[in-house]
């Protein structure tokens, strides 16, 4: 039975695998690893456009064993996977040293700790916000998401939440192996002012990272910033994240975020959420600049303006919290009904009877499945002490589901 034999390179074949090459009558290869396969004799194919090159490799497999050359570990992060789906057991896979372990190995930097991101053919406008949650984290680029396009993205998010770029260090290794392999080191705005060869992996990390926090959620009131007492208080803000089935990435609107105590609990239960905290007022727009800085919570992009028309140019939400508005409370559901992506979630809390008593109607002409649960919070210390028992409102937690 045919072989396909998936061959590493770095950037030559690995040691005693060149054999392999004269049992294969045909090979598929990038252009830069074409030195590799030497004076074969049988045909050659590119890997690329991908679709027409799977299709050539099924039909060439059915007359003989092919080779497959690609740069380090095709397993990460590579073409190993697909092939595995579509070639099963006919596929035979020798790796060599992956491009992170060659690039730490030259900057002599342990990774071990690192987090790894690709952005190779992927949309992430959020990607910046991903590294700096993290200590180091380790890139793979493309033809657009540049090293100089992420040193960028991380100048102005560093910029946003308080970190400076003097403590953020970026390694880029470009052309490993090959005659014009280059190593350059710098901060963001030294990388932003650079051009790189489009073959190159990046290393990012904090000089001095924050200490993370060791625990996810839970943050209490007198931890957030706001105003005169206006904040969701602490058991409120757990039952509406339960309500809120926060998914893992995706976008969140928090309109009417106020201190925007939701979208920090919702930035640190998932960080690769992106989320729109929407605000008219001033004094609580400081307030979430305020915390956003203080919990580096990139993730969180603050939407200054008035409810549903500022919501005209945000991205579209798998989840919406409405917590405040302004007197505008069915235009702002029939908006946010409208963009919801399918099988998403509104969850709106009612403060006031009329909302209370709105927002289910509403929702439900939207056509939503509704679900409310009305929360009543008391707070007592131990020993009992009478004057220090507090009895807040009830909050009703009105829930849409699409």
């Amino acid at each position: 039975m045919s072989k396909l034999f998936l061959l590493g390179c770095d950037p030559g074949l690995p040691p005693g695998k060149a054999a392999l090459l004269s049992r294969c009558q045909a090979a598929f290869t990038p252009r830069r690893l074409r030195p590799a396969l030497g004076d074969f004799s049988g045909s050659i194919y590119p890997v690329t456009p991908l679709p027409e090159s799977l299709s050539r490799m099924a039909d060439e497999l059915k007359r003989g064993n092919i080779a497959v050359l690609t740069g380090g570990d095709p397993l990460f992060f590579g073409i190993g996977r697909r092939l595995i789906e579509l070639f099963g057991p006919d596929l035979i896979i020798h790796p060599a040293l992956s491009a992170p372990q060659t690039a730490c190995a030259r900057f002599r930097e342990p990774w071990d700790d690192a987090c790894f991101i690709s952005l190779h053919g992927r949309d992430d406008d959020n990607f910046a916000a991903r590294i700096l949650r993290r200590p180091k984290t380790i890139v793979f680029t493309d033809y657009q998401r540049t090293p100089a396009l992420i040193a960028q993205g991380l100048l102005e998010t560093g910029a946003r939440i308080g970190i400076a770029q003097e403590n953020i260090l970026m390694m880029i290794a470009e052309d490993l192996g090959s005659p014009d392999e280059r190593l350059t080191r710098g901060c963001p705005r030294e990388i932003a002012a650079m051009q790189f060869s489009t073959l190159n992996i990046v290393i990012i990390k904090q000089k001095q990272p924050r200490p993370a926090a060791d625990f996810a959620l839970g943050l209490n009131e007198h931890e957030i910033r706001h105003s005169r007492g206006l904040i969701t208080k602490d058991e409120v803000r757990a039952a509406t994240l339960h309500h809120l089935r926060l998914p893992k990435q995706g976008v969140l609107w928090d309109i009417g975020a106020g201190s925007g105590s939701i979208s920090l609990e919702a930035a640190r239960l998932c960080p690769e959420l992106q989320i729109f905290a929407v605000e008219q007022q001033p004094e609580e727009q400081d307030n979430i600049t305020a915390n956003i800085r203080h919990y580096q919570a990139g993730s969180i992009t603050l939407v200054k303006g008035r409810a549903p028309e500022a919501l005209n140019s945000l991205p579209r939400p798998k989840r919406i919290f409405i917590g405040g508005s302004g007197g505008r409370l069915a235009e702002i559901i029939n908006y946010s009904a409208a963009a919801l992506a399918p099988r998403g979630i509104i969850v709106v809390n009612a403060v006031i009877n009329s909302t209370r008593d709105k927002a289910p109607a509403l929702l439900h002409q939207a056509g939503l499945r509704i679900q409310t649960s009305t929360i009543q919070v008391s707070r007592a210390p131990f020993p009992p002490e009478t004057d220090k028992i507090i009895n807040f409102k009830p909050i009703t937690i009105i829930t849409g589901k699409k």
